[in-house]
């Protein structure tokens, strides 16, 4: 029995023994090797790995082609660019192209830019400025194949190449259907220039892509917030293109379903101080935008402020594309875009018509002048002295004929006694005396007028200039964004969660010149269909004091220096230069000569005697 026991137990061993043996020698027997193709038909590399080597080791096989099942498999979704999804590109492998201000990150997944970084610029909180970052752009061809297959470039894998052209950085990314037919792009990086060279062309794809179709570019981009207030960013964030030869066009704040324009040159996706503008050299046949505001909440939405889509139709042209273009990223500075002499200097918000003129050509130099060699706060000062002197004269003309309604008060106040029940008559009764003593209200409204131009190109200017950007002054550490002086623990609707003093002073500056020039006109009776100046008087500064206070320091600042100097020129015509004697003995003179009416005077008083002559009758 023993024997017995002990026969069973090695019988059972060596059954056990034999069933590991076998079992090792079929796990054995079925480790194959693994290899990968590296490369292009004509120069492949095998990668072979052995479970059992220390290491990979690489041989060389001119005569390798990618693994047929794979391609067979790759192909019937993809068609011929499944060719690309075999190479040891089809991975989300990243190329670096950068110069000196520039630094792309370009992925093989798509052949687009996946990170757009600028070096010489941070954000409000001391980060680097990224445009394209975190998969906020999309940059994408869709193509229609001639078996009917839609495809999207920014779904397959490209082929990079990194060369150099003296001193130019030129990636080529290739999207393979063979070794020699690909759909290319080529990004060529000049040194110190934040515009870039781009192309998009094809070979051998005549017999790939259907020409019957157009290829649909597709480019998005979710715009980064760079800026301290969200709000404000945005409300100079938008999409700008140029079409039929120089006339351009944006979609300003509202929200863009679709907007379709022909012939266009460029386009622009404006972040305020910085922009991506993708921009053709023939120009394409037509575009579509949209755009979507992503700022409901400030304390909410915190990250993005639009998003933009243009979708721009590509000719084929005997089935092969060929598209020169140019690329932008970089700032939204009037002298580095009106350098490269594009028009691109409209991507600046300076003011149409004269008020862009203004700017463009009387403004930017001089302060670019100024802050050559002055702090950017002390420039806006002088440059706010030199604006007021320059207007002083037209300035004079507003506070002589101030003066002479303020001589001819008494006589106004007792033609509205006289005729206090006769509106006709008062009217008539007071046009004459205007006409006689020479004076008219009219006549402090026109120099006020005048001055409306250069006040509202300014208005554009500080906001939109780029050398404010991240420049102390005082208390206000950016001049391109508001100033703060207290952080509120809550926030006021319209106004902000916090304080800023240069508003504050602007509004109070703006008051007592309110008061100054519009005090005497309270004292008069209000006439029919005048504005209540009163009203005006406050509601002015109440608006500057809310409304800026999210505004550039610097546009505040501005505003104060002007009110401020504006107030002392007053001072002083009205103290040293005005002599309301003088001007009273005049008048009375001028009432003396007799006055020749014009043909429209003549005609206004004789309409306004039949009316009261009418009004009588009816009596």
């Amino acid at each position: 029995m023993e024997n017995k026991k002990f026969d069973v137990n090695s019988l059972i061993g060596f059954v056990l023994i034999g069933a590991i043996l076998v079992w090792m020698l079929y796990t054995n027997q079925n480790e194959k090797t693994e290899t990968t193709v590296v490369g292009t038909p004509e120069n492949q590399e095998i990668v072979t790995e052995d479970s059992n080597a220390s290491s990979n080791t690489i041989t060389e096989n001119s005569n390798a082609t990618p693994d047929s099942l794979a391609l067979a498999k790759a192909k019937s979704s993809l068609g011929a660019f499944g060719y690309s999804a075999t190479l040891a590109s089809a991975t989300n492998n990243i190329t670096t192209v950068e110069n000196d201000v520039l630094e792309l990150k370009v992925s093989n997944k798509g052949g687009q830019i996946i990170e757009a970084k600028l070096k010489n610029e941070t954000t409000y909180d001391g980060k680097p400025v990224y445009i394209v970052k975190d998969n906020n752009a999309s940059f994408n061809l869709q193509l229609t194949t001639v078996d009917n297959k839609i495809l999207n470039t920014k779904d397959l894998y490209f082929e990079p190449k990194l060369t150099k052209n003296g001193e130019n950085n030129i990636l080529s990314m290739k999207l393979k259907v063979s070794q020699n037919e690909y759909l290319e792009y080529v990004y060529t990086l000049k040194p110190n220039d934040y515009m870039m060279d781009f192309s998009i062309r094809s070979q051998g794809l005549n017999d790939v892509i259907n020409s019957s179709n157009d290829v649909l570019l597709d480019w998005k981009l979710k715009a980064h917030r760079h800026s301290k207030s969200i709000s404000y960013e945005n409300r100079y964030t938008e999409i700008l293109w140029e079409y039929d030869g120089d006339n351009d066009d944006y979609t300003g704040q509202s929200e863009l379903d679709e907007d379709e324009e022909e012939d266009i040159t460029w386009i622009a996706f404006r972040q305020h101080f910085f922009s991506s503008i993708l921009l053709s050299n023939s120009s394409f046949e037509s575009a579509k935008f949209v755009s979507r505001n992503l700022v409901q909440d400030d304390d909410v939405d915190t990250l993005f402020t639009k998003s933009f889509a243009a979708t721009i139709p590509l000719k084929t042209n005997g089935g092969e594309l060929n598209e020169s273009m140019n690329w932008y990223y970089g700032p939204t500075d009037y002298k580095i875009l009106n350098d490269y002499d594009r028009n691109l200097d409209e991507v600046v918000p300076l003011g149409w018509g004269i008020f862009g003129f203004i700017n463009k050509y009387l403004i930017i130099p001089f302060f670019d002048l100024l802050s050559g060699f002055l702090p950017a706060g002390i420039a806006i000062i002088f440059l706010t002295i030199c604006v007021k002197l320059l207007l002083s004269p037209v300035q004079y003309k507003q506070y002589v004929s101030q003066a002479k309604m303020k001589v001819l008060k008494p006589e106004i106040n007792e033609i509205n006694e006289k005729y206090k029940d006769n509106a006709m008559k008062k009217q008539q009764e007071t046009m004459k005396l205007y006409s006689k003593a020479g004076a008219s209200p009219m006549n402090g409204c026109l120099p006020a007028l005048m001055q409306i131009p250069v006040f509202y190109a300014l208005f554009n200017f500080f906001p939109s200039a780029f050398e404010l950007r991240q420049k102390s002054f005082l208390w206000a550490e950016d001049l391109s964004s508001y100033d703060v002086i207290v952080e509120l623990p809550f926030r006021i609707p319209l106004y902000g969660d916090h304080i800023s003093l240069f508003p504050i002073l602007a509004s109070i500056a703006i008051f007592i010149y309110m008061t100054m020039t519009t005090g005497q006109s309270m004292q008069q009776a209000q006439q029919p269909g005048m504005p209540n100046m009163k009203f005006i008087m406050y509601l002015s500064p109440l608006f500057m004091l809310i409304f800026f206070n999210n505004y550039a320091s610097g546009l505040s600042l501005y505003y104060f220096t002007s009110n401020l100097i504006t107030i002392g020129i007053m001072l002083v015509i009205k103290n040293f230069i005005i002599d309301d004697e003088k001007i009273h003995a005049k008048i009375q003179e001028n009432k003396k000569k007799p006055k020749k009416k014009g043909k429209f005077a003549q005609k206004f008083q004789d309409i306004m005697e039949q009316a009261e002559q009418q009004q009588r009758n009816n009596k």
